[in-house]
């Protein structure tokens, strides 16, 4: 038999998603898989709408908002299954989405988490933002995926068909063995949302696990389903989120040099918000470093004994993509050296 899976959905507010996309995802050709959706204390009719069209389907109850982070801590610790799936709620699947991912994540044991192809459900043929074709970190920790370098996707020839280790897989649509989930406690749910996946993943490869992507399972994401992209609270959550993660995972003085260096470069983005009329991202970024310095004794907390020399690991880029993308004007990942 398959190892056991929970595809888990969190769910706020997102009924039209569910009607969409749900009965897709209970159609997916896998023969030990149970359906989960934890719903962090929606306001809409999205629990009656499920026990009234849906009843296969588990439904675990949040007492209030706990976010991304959070709200799947608090989901996860009700469910039993060898995988967890945690599968956005604004994600089209195809029916043999699962088997590829698990088969290849069963080839090893070093393999913890995965992600599938990830593309545009309103374009099927271009990548999407959130995963792509697997998540890389560069010199300075700034994250992005092949198939997407900031605002250009790329449209999938098949140019990212091969099976590989990568920095991290997207949150959107993401596999891990469920003792790895409990060995790092999951994910951090100061985080709230945006960059938790990447926060786990760094952890999981400071325990030398393998973070892989699976080009033989395809899914389609609509994207911003909860949380739109020009979105200046989304933006706060990015600039704070990713210095505290550098801060929790990268070795103590090479965490220094490199926060330092980005939080400079995080000023030249405050400085183009400013002069192109964008004062509330402005506040964002100001918000978010703040925020960040704030919790420097918290997030100091949080680090663990041996965080591996950041070169070492598998999916880090080492040049600013940032440099090439906006100075050297490469627009694909496959251009990038």
């Amino acid at each position: 038999m398959n190892p056991s899976v929970a595809v888990v959905i969190l769910n706020w507010n997102g009924k039209a998603y569910l009607k969409q996309f749900l009965p897709g995802i209970l159609l997916s050709a896998y023969d030990n898989l149970q359906i989960v959706v934890g719903d962090n204390a929606s306001t809409d009719d999205s629990v009656s709408f499920l026990q009234e069209n849906f009843p296969t389907v588990k439904i675990i109850l949040n007492d209030q908002n706990y976010g991304f982070a959070g709200g799947y801590n608090k989901v996860l610790e009700r469910v039993e299954a060898d995988y967890f799936i945690l599968l956005n709620s604004d994600v089209e699947v195809t029916p043999n989405w699962i088997k590829p991912v698990i088969d290849l994540m069963e080839s090893d044991t070093q393999i913890a988490a995965a992600q599938p192809k990830i593309k545009w459900q309103l374009n099927k043929k271009q990548f999407e933002y959130a995963g792509a074709a697997g998540g890389y970190l560069d010199i300075y920790s700034f994250p992005f995926c092949r198939g997407r370098l900031f605002n250009v996707y790329e449209f999938d020839y098949g140019q990212y068909n091969d099976t590989i280790e990568v920095f991290w897989a997207s949150g959107a649509a993401f596999f891990i063995k469920s003792k790895c989930w409990r060995e790092t406690g999951g994910l951090d749910a100061d985080l709230f949302a945006h960059m938790e996946e990447i926060d786990l993943c760094w952890r999981l490869k400071n325990l030398n696990y393998k973070i892989m992507y699976c080009p033989d399972a395809e899914v389609y994401h609509v994207g911003g389903g909860t949380l739109q992209t020009e979105n200046p609270f989304k933006t706060y959550l990015n600039f704070r989120n990713n210095l505290i993660i550098m801060q929790k995972n990268l070795p103590a003085g090479d965490a220094i040099f490199r926060i330092t260096i980005r939080m400079f470069i995080d000023f030249i983005a405050w400085w183009h918000f400013l002069l192109t009329g964008k004062p509330k991202f402005t506040m964002a970024v100001s918000k978010g470093h703040w925020h960040f310095l704030k919790s420097l004794s918290k997030t100091n907390k949080k680090r663990k004994a041996v965080q591996k020399t950041y070169s070492q690991h598998t999916g880090v880029y080492n040049n600013s993509v940032v440099w090439a993308f906006f100075i050297k004007k490469i627009k694909y990942f496959s251009n990038l050296k």
